[in-house]
């Protein structure tokens, strides 16, 4: 059964990155694990004082030596009116797998992933959570993973730093709603665009997609 997962993540903040970083930076960014291998939650450490708030968002040494895809090679900016606008499950097929670093920079989504990797401990199992400008969180995507999101708040604004460039030829999807995954999104869809409405449902034979 694939059911997806919404526990508390276990919070990695290793001593290496400090020990590796607090010479070159008085700023972190803590990295939580998430029930799917290689999902990760990254929050960040501000530092506060009377003017406000400083705090790191994105770091290439950081999150290599969390484990993490580091190349960043495009940023995009999706901007939704409505609440219950639906974007999702989206995905590129190899050679042009990207892994994603997703942020809500302006009201609040449910961001959702799912493992479609076959040889994962994880494989079609999904993550969702919650992501809005004031909690600041960032859901690190794996390569091999779907992904989509649905907003809780009017005029929400999401940010998304990329490793692979956008190849329309290799764009594939799934749909939202396939009973296979059975995700429970916490707000009614209002919204979708016809390409998003018509993704198949999921067919694993052969493998929709592999980690590269």
């Amino acid at each position: 059964m694939p059911p997806g997962e919404n526990g508390e993540a276990e919070v990695l903040h290793p001593a290496f990155l400090l020990n590796n970083f607090a010479s070159q930076s008085s700023s972190t960014m803590i990295f939580k694990l998430t029930p799917l291998n290689g999902a990760m939650i990254v929050e960040p450490e501000f530092r506060v004082d009377d003017r406000g708030g400083f705090a790191r968002s994105y770091c290439a040494r950081e999150f290599s030596a969390a484990g993490l895809d580091a190349l960043v090679v495009q940023c995009n900016i999706s901007f939704n009116h409505q609440k219950g606008t639906l974007r999702g499950m989206h995905f590129q097929r190899p050679p042009a797998s990207e892994s994603k670093l997703v942020r809500c920079t302006r009201g609040a989504i449910f961001d959702c992933i799912i493992d479609l990797r076959p040889e994962s401990d994880t494989y079609l199992r999904h993550f969702g959570i919650e992501l809005t400008e004031r909690n600041h969180l960032a859901l690190f995507v794996p390569k091999g993973f779907a992904h989509g999101y649905v907003t809780l708040t009017e005029d929400t604004e999401i940010t998304y730093q990329v490793s692979e460039f956008y190849t329309p030829g290799l764009e594939s999807g799934i749909r939202w709603n396939d009973p296979l995954f059975g995700i429970d999104w916490p707000t009614d869809v209002l919204e979708i665009s016809p390409k998003d409405a018509s993704w198949p449902d999921f067919n694993p034979l052969p493998p929709v997609i592999h980690n590269s």
